[in-house]
C-alpha cells in the first residue's frame, strides 16, 4: 500500500510540476541521407546558424534550418533520448527561440507544429521554384507579416548568436553522447 501511495503522489507532483507541450515533429523524407532526423537536424543547425553565410539568399535552406531548430527546441527537453545531454542545451533552444523567432516573424506565441509544417511546405515549394506557393504556406497571423515578408526576411537573417550556440551545443553533446560520454565538451559561446 505505501508504495502504491508513494507512487501516486510522485504522479501528482509530476503533474503539478508544468505541462508538457505536445511533441514536434519533422516531417518523414527530412533525414537527407541520415537515418535519425533529430541527429541530421543537429548538424544542420549548427553549421546553418554558424555563419550568416551560410544561409545568405538561401531562403529555402533558412526555412529548413529555421523549422529544425523549432522542432528541437521541442525534442531536445522532451525527448527520452537525449536525457543525457546537459540540461543547458534546452535551455540554450528556448532562449534562442525568442531571437529566430523575431528574425523571420514568427508570431511570439506560435504552437511549434504549424510553425514547422509551414516551414517545409515553403521549402519544399521554393525548391520546385514555386515562390506563390512557398509565400501562401507562410500566412498571416502565424508569420506576422504575410508570406512574402517572410520569405525576403528568410532570404536576408542576420547573425542569430543565441541559436547559432544552442545548435553548438547541441552538436558537441551529440558528440560527446557518442563517443560513450565522456567529458563535457558542452562550451556555450565556442565554435
Amino acid at each position: 500500500m505505501r508504495i502504491h501511495g508513494m507512487a501516486a503522489l510522485l504522479v501528482f507532483a509530476l503533474g503539478a510540476c508544468g505541462t508538457v507541450p505536445p511533441p514536434a515533429a519533422l516531417p518523414p523524407d527530412v533525414g537527407l541521407g541520415l537515418a535519425d532526423p533529430t541527429r541530421n537536424a543537429i548538424f544542420n543547425t549548427s553549421y546553418a546558424f554558424a555563419t550568416p553565410a551560410n544561409l545568405a539568399q538561401q531562403p529555402a535552406d533558412a526555412a529548413l534550418a529555421v523549422a529544425q531548430a523549432e522542432y528541437l527546441a521541442v525534442e531536445l527537453p522532451y525527448g527520452p533520448r537525449w536525457r543525457e545531454f546537459s540540461p543547458v542545451v534546452p535551455m540554450a533552444f528556448e532562449r534562442a527561440r525568442a531571437e529566430w523567432r523575431s528574425a523571420v516573424g514568427i508570431a511570439p506565441d506560435a504552437q511549434p507544429q504549424p510553425v514547422i509544417n509551414a516551414l517545409f511546405a515553403a521549402r519544399y515549394a521554393l525548391q520546385q521554384g514555386d515562390a506563390a506557393r512557398a509565400a501562401a504556406a507562410l500566412p498571416a497571423p502565424l508569420f506576422q507579416g504575410g508570406g512574402a515578408a517572410t520569405l525576403a526576411r528568410l532570404a536576408a537573417l542576420p547573425a542569430l548568436p543565441q541559436t547559432a550556440n544552442a545548435a553548438s551545443g547541441a552538436e558537441s553533446e551529440l558528440m560527446r553522447q557518442q563517443r560513450g560520454g565522456r567529458g563535457n565538451i558542452f562550451k556555450m559561446g565556442h565554435h
